[in-house]
Order: C-alpha cells, then structure tokens, then sequence
C-alpha cells in the first residue's frame, strides 16, 4: 500500500471512521473498542489502566471531544499523516488531533495518535 498515490480524500474516507470510533470510545472509556484499530505496538502501550488515566484526566479538564475539522494530510510510500482541529465541550481554544495510519495484514490500522 502506497499512501502517496492516494488523494487526500481517499485517505480522509479511511481515517475519519477509525477516527470517530476511536473519539466515541475514549469518551465511553472503552477499552476494548478504543485499540480495535491499533497496531500492536500500539496496543502495547495504551493499556486499559493507561486509557483509563488518560481519559479521566482530559474529560474533567477539558470536557468530551466536539468538533473536529480536517487541516493536512501528510503521505509517505508506508503510512499517512492525518491532522484535525479539534474541539473540547469544556476547554476553550483549538486544539490539535493526529493520527498515523498504516496498512498491515489487508486493514487501515493506527500506529500512532495524540490529542494536544
């Protein structure tokens, strides 16, 4: 899978469902459905306890996730760049959220994400 002969939109069509489903479960502190679509390293390192901690830190500082609009999308030969806006219900401001996606075993999978 070459992501630099994908368009932006092509690549926004995958990211953007893997994205929501993995928005919907850190809201829901689902642990389960928040790695369904991590790598194994990833897995590795986001543990329940680890979401758990996470997710109870940013909700009662900044609220639940809201709106997210897309900014770049940035492609390499191995993987893709994805970057939004994005926006709390609680904290004021704009904020940044980020995955990289990879192709691995015939599915679209996340190998790195972050909310800033």
């Amino acid at each position: 899978m070459n992501f630099e002969e994908m368009s932006d939109a092509e690549i926004l069509n995958i990211a953007n469902p893997i994205m929501d489903n993995l928005m919907e479960a850190s809201t829901d502190i689902d642990h389960e459905r928040h790695v369904k679509d991590f790598t194994d390293r990833m897995k590795s390192i986001v543990t329940k306890e680890h979401l758990q901690k996470v997710c109870e830190k940013y909700q009662s500082e900044n609220g639940f996730f809201s709106g997210r609009d897309p900014v770049a999308v940035f492609k390499r030969p191995n993987s893709a760049v994805v970057v939004w806006k994005q926006f709390f219900t609680k904290a004021k401001g704009e904020y940044v959220a980020e995955i990289t996606l990879v192709y691995k075993n015939g599915k679209y999978l996340i190998d790195h994400a972050m909310v800033f």
